[in-house]
């Protein structure tokens, strides 16, 4: 009989599966090798300070030029990249030059990044750099996410610069509160010109921290996604998965599914986007998507499940445009951005949003062809409104985007 310290160890062990016992070992490694640190999306020499904003040399307000563009690497499907990169093919047509800045904390291999953009996003069609330690010789910088505002704020401190803050979301609500969501909080303190991407991020700003933002609209692509009005029967749900994303609700949506698949094990969950091996859970892991590929896939399934904890996310509009209804985790704040009145919202619990789940997938095929019809006849902002009310605030004449 196995006894005292190594039978205790043994009786822990012998309790636990080998997916949990991975996960365990796994977790020690990483607080033994300090992964946290390398988790932190900054070099300390660019941590800029609020308190220092207003030595910030600042440039005369004039119709841009030359933009320079500030972003971490993309990894492919990235929304936020798609959202930018729509501004930056948009300004090149205003006959704007522009140059992609790769600010890469973890110092990776600059080709590698370059050819996955250029996989991903295969008409962005731009100079792409890594970002240098002191930049210069642009009309105006754009920023994006938080980090690359700090790295920019750094790295022009000595510049007079005009500089932008894209704001596409409440960005410390990415972490926990502590070190990362302080850092990102102080960014819309650096006296930025900032533009906001939708209500939903203006009002977040004005309740949370009292600051002041220009909005442009949160667009709609109903170039690449359309409803095929053809009478084809649908079937199925769609979900595109973010596993390490805890604001898109990846957890919840799991649990979601799975009582949705308890009530309805005939109806295929088509997952797209990071591959989903999930115990009880059955899908059709289809990987990333072209947007052709996604069409298609809209146009087949009869909803997609998509939640978002901050500001919603790119996929809904995109889902009704091919008339798969999109499904949502109630928030009056959202429905500030997507008023699609044949989309359908859920309270945030597993058990309410596989009921609205099931009564979709339930409903009777002329149901469900009429349903798709109205959830597509919704027209939001285009992007091209958005590209064009961002670039008119940074004072580009709208005879210059036609």
């Amino acid at each position: 009989m196995v006894t005292g310290r190594v039978g205790a160890l043994w009786r822990r062990v012998r309790r636990k599966s080998p997916r949990q016992l991975a996960q365990r070992v796994v977790s020690r490694l990483a607080d033994a090798v300090d992964l946290a640190e390398r988790d932190f999306p900054l070099h300390e020499a660019d941590i800029f300070d609020s308190t220092r904003a207003g030595h910030l040399a600042r440039a005369a307000r004039s119709a841009p030029t030359r933009i320079a563009w500030i972003v971490v690497p993309p990894g492919i499907g990235s929304g936020g990249h798609t959202t930018l990169f729509r501004l930056i093919r948009h300004a090149a047509r205003a006959g704007i030059s522009n140059t992609l800045f790769f600010y890469d904390r973890h110092n990776g291999d600059f080709q590698v990044n370059v050819e996955r953009l250029r996989r991903g996003w295969p008409d962005l069609d731009c100079d792409v750099q890594p970002l240098p330690d002191r930049l210069d010789g642009f009309d105006a910088y754009v920023a994006s996410a938080w980090p690359t505002v700090h790295a920019l704020a750094t790295r022009t401190e000595h510049t007079a610069a005009r500089r932008v803050y894209f704001i596409q979301d409440y960005e410390p609500y990415f972490s926990p509160r502590g070190t990362l969501s302080t850092l990102a909080e102080d960014t819309y303190r650096f006296g930025f010109d900032n533009i906001a991407l939708g209500p939903m991020v203006v009002r977040t700003l004005e309740r949370e921290l009292g600051v002041a933002s220009h909005v442009v609209p949160f667009g709609q692509d109903a170039l690449a996604y359309a409803h095929r009005d053809d009478g084809s029967p649908r079937a199925g749900v769609a979900f595109f998965a973010k596993t390490n994303n805890e604001r898109r609700g990846y957890r919840l949506a799991l649990l979601a599914l799975r009582e949705f698949q308890r009530r309805r094990p005939d109806v295929p969950v088509h997952v797209y986007g990071d591959t989903v091996r999930e115990t009880g859970l059955r899908v059709v892991n289809h990987g990333y998507l072209t947007p052709g590929e996604l069409d298609a896939l809209y146009n087949a399934v009869v909803c997609g499940l998509v939640l978002s904890f901050t500001n919603i996310s790119l996929i809904p509009a995109e889902l009704a445009a091919a008339g798969a209804v999109p499904v949502m985790n109630e928030d009056a704040a959202a429905r500030l951005v997507f008023d699609n009145p044949a989309a359908q919202w859920a309270a945030p619990t597993p058990t309410a949003i596989a009921d609205v789940l099931e009564r979709i997938v339930g409903a009777s095929a002329a149901e469900q062809q009429a349903r798709a019809r109205a959830v597509a006849a919704w027209r939001g902002p285009s992007w091209e409104e958005t590209a064009e009310a961002f670039l008119a605030h940074l004072g580009v004449p709208a005879e210059s985007q036609r």
